[in-house]
């Protein structure tokens, strides 16, 4: 995956330092370099390189170091604000607003993929409350609108385009003039694909942008551009002077530090990243979170916004879990929630310490897993599953007959109830802190729970040395656990896959019911 192998690189050196029985400068320096390699060899522009750098060195400052300073904890700390500031460029981006009609318009090269994240950030503001609709403004590429009617088909979003009108102005400006009147909230116009040295192009997509007046004008860099992303995002720059980038195919194998460089070259902020071809991929972005994705640390933030996004309904688990109980119909249904969340590389790549242990499994043997327990679930009485599970311990003849209703195996059906007792056991040491914890909420309001978030994001990462999980030295989720006062206590994974860690996380997301 892009930036997948940096970010262990980068991980590896810093863990390294840190985990050095004698940590001076000369080891300091080495990590240093060994950071710079990592990012030059990913197409970050070396400028940028030479930058970071210096910043670390800066904030770190050896000789002045206090005898008695954690020099671990300052040299992580430098090193992830150093790179939240490459990919930080400290621009606010444009906030559509409920009740009004918010014009967008994509521009970009050939090939990045404009068209099909188009669709996907239709997706993503109409799963948000917003009315949005799709307008294919690209004449040039021949199927451009055939792709749009097919994917927006796909999401139910309203579209509109011409396969006689060859002008993209008059499309875009007849789909836009259409859907304002039809009180449309959020209006995505798609252009053609250009380079920067097709003149008669960029004129085009001037005039496009004079006719619709696009409150937002967003940028798609492909990850795998390279080095030349950024004369390519200068260049567009200056022409139509986008307030947002898009980076696509995330998901690819490409170094993927272009486009991290363009932002720098144009101090814009990038919004949301691509990480593949479903309409659900693509995620917000955040630069903290990016970091802490990238060294191994998780994204609390993302995980939980996603899993209100899914609008799933968790009240029963959740009452369960304040009351300290958990039954194997709870483990089901989080079994059932977890599916929903899509591909678990994914999810991984949220959860601290996850990442290191999905290695090596791909996301179909994941969910074949995921899928054979919950058919043993689903094969129970209903007695059964509202039970602790204590009852296949006094009647092993139980566990039999499940095993031959789900098409599994008795060892299966024991692992399965041994999650389950794990985690009845996490939620009875949570009792007392989800009580809290709800009572808190409910004292400040709903309207603290991205504060909250960034708080715990921040804890997380001023952890550090936080376990011996297989995040390379950041915060293992027995850290985690304690941090949410659901005490230590490790599970057994089934076959390389520790569902608990999944779960505990899931059910820690609160409610995750309608907001």
């Amino acid at each position: 995956m892009v930036l997948q192998d940096l970010g262990r690189r980068i991980n590896a050196a810093v863990t390294d330092l840190t985990r050095a029985p004698t940590l001076d400068e000369k080891a300091f320096d080495g990590m240093i370099k060994t950071i710079s390699n990592a990012l030059a060899e990913a197409d970050v522009n070396i400028k940028l390189v030479a930058n970071l750098r210096k910043t670390i060195k800066a904030s770190v400052k050896f000789h002045e170091l206090p005898p008695h300073a954690n020099k671990k904890r300052i040299i992580q700390k430098a090193v992830f604000d150093a790179l939240v500031d490459i990919v930080d460029p400290h621009q606010k981006e444009y906030v559509p607003k409920k009740g009004k009609s918010n014009v967008i318009m994509f521009v970009g090269l050939q090939g990045a993929g404009k068209t099909t994240t188009c669709t996907k950030l239709a997706r993503w503001y109409q799963a948000r409350g917003f009315k949005t609709c799709l307008v294919c403004a690209d004449t040039f590429r021949a199927g451009a609108f055939d792709q749009l009617k097919q994917n927006a088909t796909k999401a139910k979003i309203p579209y509109y385009g011409s396969l006689t009108q060859t002008d993209p102005v008059v499309v875009a400006r007849d789909g836009v003039e259409k859907f304002k009147k039809e009180r449309f909230e959020i209006i995505i116009v798609d252009t053609s694909g250009r380079h920067h040295q097709e003149d008669a192009l960029f004129a085009e997509m001037v005039e496009i942008q004079t006719a619709v007046q696009p409150h937002q004008t967003i940028m798609v860099l492909d990850a795998s551009i390279g080095q030349a992303a950024e004369s390519q995002s200068r260049a567009f720059k200056e022409t139509a002077d986008f307030g947002a980038i898009i980076i696509t195919k995330t998901d690819g194998a490409a170094a993927g530090g272009g486009a991290i460089s363009a932002v720098a070259a144009t101090h814009t902020p990038i919004v949301f990243i691509g990480t593949g071809e479903h309409l659900l991929d693509l995620e917000k972005f955040n630069p903290q979170s990016f970091v802490s994705k990238l060294l191994g640390m998780g994204d609390i933030q993302g995980l939980a916004e996603h899993v209100q996004s899914l609008n799933l309904n968790q009240k029963d688990t959740m009452k369960n879990i304040t009351e300290g109980k958990f039954s194997v119909r709870d483990m089901r249904d989080q079994l059932q929630n977890i599916m929903k969340m899509g591909p678990l590389s994914k999810m991984a790549g949220m959860i601290p310490g996850m990442g290191g242990m999905m290695q090596g499994m791909d996301d179909e043997e994941g969910g074949m897993k995921l899928k054979r327990m919950i058919y043993i679930c689903d094969s129970m009485t209903v007695k059964e599953l509202d039970s602790d599970g204590r009852m296949f311990v006094e009647q092993p003849t139980r566990m039999t007959r499940v095993a031959r209703g789900s098409g599994t195996s008795v060892r299966e059906v024991e692992e399965l109830l041994t999650q389950q007792r794990m985690m009845g056991g996490i939620a009875k040491k949570m009792k007392g802190g989800m009580q809290n914890m709800q009572k808190a909420q409910g004292q400040m309001g709903g309207a603290n729970n991205k504060q909250q978030m960034a708080a715990m994001q921040r804890r997380m990462a001023s952890m550090g040395q936080g376990g011996g999980g297989g995040g390379g030295g950041m915060p293992d989720m027995a850290s985690l656990a304690k941090m949410m006062g659901a005490g230590g206590g490790g599970m057994p994974d089934l076959g390389g896959m520790d569902m608990s860690k999944m779960m505990s996380m899931l059910g820690s997301m609160g409610g995750g019911g309608k907001r």
